[in-house]
């Protein structure tokens, strides 16, 4: 007998946006890691792309993510 069992099916009224398929679902479908998600909408989901590309422009031109050292060049990413 399993200790875990998978989920298979969703709960009515999560939404996922499937980044293999490029299609919501509701519900878990696909694994993990190939999903954004949970969404509180189909819309919201529907938008998943969109919102992920507004939320990386956010951080990429928050000043806070690119202190200056003293010398005037960025501070290593740690990368």
């Amino acid at each position: 007998m399993a200790l875990f069992k998978k989920r298979t099916v969703g709960k009515p009224g999560e939404w996922y946006y499937c980044l293999e398929h490029k299609k919501v679902e509701e519900g878990p479908e696909c694994p993990a890691q190939n999903r954004f998600g949970p969404y509180p909408s189909r819309e919201a989901a529907q938008h998943a792309m969109d919102t992920a590309r507004d939320r990386n422009l956010e951080w990429d031109t928050d000043p806070k993510w690119h202190d200056e050292d003293k010398g005037g060049r960025s501070a290593p990413s740690g990368d």
